[in-house]
């Protein structure tokens, strides 16, 4: 009888299993695995290159070098951080873990901040974009899904669509979020008012803090010598697209969470200042053809109290630190978009990499290479914000917007999530 050769035995086996058989027999494989090992799981572990040397200062001799070269795989594996769940699933776990950490420090104490810090106080702020058009929702009252937008059904805008909808929608009915009319709906201010979030988010800081000073009787500097306020926050896409800020607003000492505010900086005046600072904040839009626009927060602020029991009317130190938490990991693909830059890297989206020469790589057009923004696997809604991103980025009086390179969030280039001074 016949043995089998090496060629047929090989043919029995599909590929993957052979090239998994090539790797666990390899030459530095135990190095290799435990590299993998070391990114803990990531998606998308960055390759470094490179040597280095530990010298001593006092002899000058080289005490010890380390080159990738020596590695397995000529390279070394680091984890790639991505705090996006769509990203690295793995990397944004240990985030989501650091940061709820650090949000739960600043709120019961720990990692160097005492546990008095759970006697300042504390309100979660959550504040909204404005309307820039009706869009589908789903509605709720006593646990009975309501009509989306009830209107008179005869009744239809100047482009001739029903200006309400009476569906029910399920949860995840694709029509939510998507604008009533697309062609009613303010694309251009939804977008400007996107790019201008993390100004709007500074201004409201700033503005907190005069607006305390005020109500306390107290001039801004002789405020800030006794009191110091603590900010964290994090950005959370809504289904039409628009981002809004879940906030926590602390009241410290002057030497922050180790130091308790006075008396007189109590809860009731955190909570009565916010509103008006709120109402004041404006960012206006650079002059342009389109007009100059004021943009506002929404109309919408909810002002809930922190509190040390979960039983009592507000909300639980632990379940702030996990909201928070949550949508550290989350980008804008929650409202239909993609999670990665759509311009071209070499030119920026500018589509030139002079004044007279257009970038060869992308040809002009400012897109990835092999991109097409007809093509992108979005929700209509979001190819428009896209689009509209497109269009405005172009212009020389908003180029500082940078609206091309942040198309694919939908305009909003500021950052997720913002611990400062907090834990």
């Amino acid at each position: 009888m016949n043995q089998p050769n090496e060629h047929d035995q090989q043919a029995r086996h599909p590929e993957w299993m052979t090239d998994l058989v090539q790797v666990l027999n390899a030459p530095g494989y135990d190095r290799w695995r435990s590299m993998v090992a070391a990114t803990g799981g990531c998606a998308n572990p960055i390759h470094l290159a490179g040597e280095s040397a530990i010298v001593s200062t006092d002899t000058g001799e080289i005490l010890h070098t380390y080159r990738t070269a020596d590695e397995p795989s000529g390279h070394l594996l680091v984890a790639c951080g991505n705090r996006r769940a769509s990203v690295c699933a793995s990397c944004s776990e240990v985030y989501q873990a650091d940061t709820f950490h650090l949000i739960r420090a600043g709120l019961s104490g720990g990692k160097g901040v005492p546990e008095t810090v759970s006697a300042h106080p504390r309100a979660f702020v959550t504040l909204t974009a404005p309307s820039f058009g009706p869009v589908h929702t789903r509605r709720e009252k006593n646990g009975t899904v309501r009509a989306c937008r009830p209107r008179n059904r005869d009744k239809v805008c100047e482009h001739g669509h029903p200006v309400g909808c009476h569906a029910r929608h399920e949860q995840g009915d694709e029509r939510l979020g998507q604008p009533i009319c697309g062609r009613c709906y303010d694309y251009v201010g939804a977008v400007l008012w996107q790019a201008h979030a993390g100004a709007l988010w500074h201004r409201f800081t700033l503005e907190v803090r005069r607006t305390l000073a005020s109500q306390a009787g107290l001039s801004r500097k002789e405020f800030g010598k006794q009191v110091r306020v603590s900010f964290a926050k994090v950005a959370e896409y809504q289904r039409r697209g628009l981002v809004h800020f879940h906030a926590i607003i602390r009241l410290d000492g002057p030497e922050g969470g180790s130091e308790p505010p006075p008396d007189w900086a109590d809860h009731h005046l955190l909570t009565r200042s916010i509103p008006p600072a709120v109402r004041r904040v404006t960012v206006t839009t650079p002059a342009s053809d389109l007009g100059r626009r004021d943009l506002v927060w929404g109309d919408q602020l909810d002002i809930r109290p922190i509190l040390l029991d979960s039983r009592a009317d507000g909300l639980s130190e632990r379940a702030v630190a996990g909201y928070i938490a949550k949508y550290a990991t989350k980008g804008a693909e929650a409202s239909g978009t993609v999670d990665h830059r759509l311009s071209c890297p070499a030119c920026g989206g500018r589509g030139r990499l002079r004044l007279m020469a257009s970038c060869e790589r992308c040809h002009g057009t400012g897109l990835k290479p092999g991109l097409h923004l007809d093509a992108l696997p979005v929700t209509e809604h979001a190819r428009r914000m896209i689009r509209t991103c497109w269009e405005l980025g172009a212009r020389q009086e908003l180029a500082t917007l940078r609206l091309r390179p942040w198309a694919h969030m939908l305009g909003f280039r500021g950052h997720f999530s913002d611990l400062a001074r907090f834990s």
